[in-house]
């Protein structure tokens, strides 16, 4: 059996450190019955089109942002609220695998997807040409790109900023011809994606985090033999595991090399943070507004209290 598996950063990102891992605990525990394919960058379509093309079983398991996938399934869309998530990355881990963390998992059935597992992607960060963000009034009149996510739209409509949908693989490109004035990544995809060169002011705000989603045609996972789901668990675990501390490992690393490429690198104050945090929570339970979400919610604020 081959599994494609298929995801959109570098081959240098922590992501794909985990995808490889992930191929190696396959093949090695089926001893060489089960080969797994993995393309990254994008090479199976965007973002969208790999969530699609998961969803219709011609690709077996795929690594997307959650705001990628929360147009498919609602549901999902909890883990962009913005200036929720601990701002300690090791909290955050222990909440989105904990009980809770499965059932936001399992709302995954819903669009036909298995969901495996939570991969990292770091805290996102404002970038923005000319313009320093250190609270939400600094935020009029701004256009910031997004990923294609109604959540996310709302969100900068909700801190007065305009928000377009950008393609991944066009970022770049709009922010160096004026088209957004800013965007929001990880550390990683900036350094990566060397969006620091078209951006000036680069500001450490935690208001989000950037949660993959290991996921897979759910058709295809269920027809497997227990075994082999069991083999497939593992390695997700193992490839998760093989992410995070790779994440931890460079974050350090782009971040100096950020900074020392002569940009306005801030972090917000706690104060600021404070600040943005207030302004915000009146939009989770906004968006999140079934009464299913409102009660998914508060479990997994109850569970972030209960450090």
């Amino acid at each position: 059996m081959t599994i494609t598996f298929s995801h959109n950063q570098p081959i240098e990102s922590p992501e794909h450190v985990g995808a490889e891992k992930f191929k190696e605990v396959v093949e090695e525990q089926s001893e060489g019955n089960i080969t797994v394919d993995v393309y990254p960058a994008s090479q199976l379509g965007s973002l969208r089109e790999q969530v699609e093309s998961t969803q219709i079983g011609e690709i077996n398991i795929t690594m997307q942002p959650s705001a990628v996938v929360s147009p498919f399934v609602d549901d999902v869309k909890l883990i962009d609220l913005p200036y929720l998530w601990p701002k300690e990355a090791e909290e955050k881990y222990r909440v989105l695998d904990s009980d809770v963390g499965e059932e936001i998992l399992d709302t995954l059935n819903s669009g036909g997807f298995e969901g495996l597992g939570f991969w990292p992607g770091g805290y996102k960060l404002f970038t923005t040409q000319n313009t320093a963000i250190t609270s939400p009034e600094d935020m009029s009149g701004l256009t910031m790109r997004v990923m294609e996510s109604p959540l996310l739209i709302a969100q900068y409509e909700h801190w007065g900023a305009n928000a377009i949908p950008v393609p991944y693989a066009e970022v770049y490109n709009s922010l160096q011809q004026g088209v957004v004035d800013g965007q929001e990544n990880p550390l990683q995809t900036i350094f990566l994606n060397n969006y620091h060169e078209v951006q000036n002011n680069i500001i450490e705000s935690y208001h989000g985090t950037m949660t993959y989603l290991l996921m897979a045609n759910q058709g295809w996972f269920d027809g497997l033999s227990e075994d082999v789901q069991e083999l497939i668990l593992d390695a997700e675990e193992q490839g998760k595991q093989a992410a995070r501390e790779n994440l931890s490992e460079t974050e350090e690393d782009y971040r100096q090399q950020i900074i020392d490429s002569g940009v306005e690198y801030y972090e917000l104050s706690d104060e600021e943070y404070e600040a943005f945090k207030e302004a915000s929570e009146p939009f989770h339970e906004e968006v999140y507004n079934t009464p299913e979400q409102l009660e998914l919610l508060e479990k997994v604020k109850a569970e972030i209290e209960n450090n």
